[in-house]
């Protein structure tokens, strides 16, 4: 343990320590505030805040997401700055009902019960919560999975709701050469045990909110666009929904018959597929459309700028998506995605 220091939220009144080791952001999680954040790798801007007083440093981050004429007038990002004395920090992206109430983070004993294919790349894993009994969580969010052996963590969003906080269910998709890949296709199976820390991120439901949603997924994003869409049939939300979901052929759909039985408890909901490289075999009963899914959803929704826009993909996908979302002059509060990349992207 390093010295301790005192760090305080602008404009929000809030106060908290910070040990020399840990970044602000772990301090943070640590002690049940949940500030904005997404990636927590420092390739992403979620968690950029504007320091006002104090001494700090920030190691290996991307300077895509904090340039240099930004560190210099003052602007850091929290998951990888370490505070040496008494801070003052400016939140430049916060939510009030988030920061001290979202759900603790928590390191969970997992035993697997399924490991089954979904398509020929995307696994479903399924986890009984071992230890302590349930997980809490909000829909959308996600965990850090503890490889086997390993001091490696990968991040996986939740599919499930609370509705079993003892059962939780993730989308994998399986990259050629892949460490955790590798082990779903020959050293684990059912009966395993898996730990967890988490949830993490930021892409969930606020109460109260009354704008019409837009869902784009892409691959594995499914899952937290799934928890999304179970939960809001569960509480029976009132809102428009409308999910678009990227492939690129028809064989890469998946959970096509949930999605339209979720969507029938929905009071205004659509599902489009939306296949990238060929229409050919698109099943019947599901609204198909060639081309990428953003491309789709900029002709498909003019209004775009008057929704809350969800998003979880590859990294091109979401790319193109914060593209569509500013071109669309879509307010930043109206956006929601956690930005975590695949060690096939890094």
């Amino acid at each position: 343990m390093g010295d301790t220091h005192r760090i305080s939220f602008d404009p929000v009144d809030i106060e908290m320590e910070v040990d020399e080791n840990e970044t602000i952001l772990d301090a943070a999680f640590r002690q049940g505030i949940h500030l904005m954040h997404g990636c927590r790798e420092g390739r992403c801007s979620a968690c950029k805040s504007y320091m006002l007083d104090g001494d700090v440093q920030m190691e290996n981050y991307s300077t895509f997401a904090c340039n240099e004429a930004e560190e210099a007038e003052g602007y850091v990002l929290l998951c990888r700055t370490y505070a040496y004395s008494d801070c003052e920090i400016e939140l430049l992206n916060f939510d009030e009902d988030e920061l001290l109430g979202g759900a603790p983070i928590q390191d969970v004993r997992t035993r697997i019960s399924a490991i089954e294919p979904v398509t020929a790349d995307i696994v479903s894993l399924r986890l009984d919560v071992v230890e302590p009994e349930t997980f809490e969580f909000k829909p959308g969010q996600y965990v850090d999975l503890h490889l086997p052996d390993s001091e490696d963590t990968r991040s996986f969003s939740i599919a499930t709701t609370q509705s079993t906080p003892d059962k939780l269910e993730f989308l994998i998709k399986k990259y050629p050469g892949g460490v955790f890949a590798g082990m779903l296709e020959d050293k684990l199976a059912a009966g395993d045990e898996l730990n967890i820390t988490g949830p993490y991120g930021s892409c969930t439901l606020r109460d109260g909110h009354v704008l019409p949603i837009v869902c784009i997924g892409g691959g594995a994003g499914m899952a937290p666009l799934l928890s999304l869409l179970r939960h809001a049939a569960e509480t029976g939300l009132n809102r428009s929904v409308h999910f678009y979901y990227g492939a690129r052929t028809a064989a890469d759909l998946f959970y096509l018959d949930e999605i339209a039985d979720l969507g029938d408890r929905l009071a205004d909901f659509t599902f489009t597929a939306c296949l990238s490289s060929s229409m050919d075999g698109a099943p019947d009963g599901v609204r198909v459309a060639g081309g990428n899914v953003t491309d789709i959803v900029r002709a498909a929704e003019p209004e775009l700028g008057r929704t809350e826009v969800y998003f979880c993909g590859p990294p091109p996908m979401v790319d193109a998506a914060l593209a569509l979302a500013a071109d669309a002059c879509l307010p930043r509060d109206q956006i929601f995605y956690d930005s975590f990349t695949s060690p096939a992207f890094d």
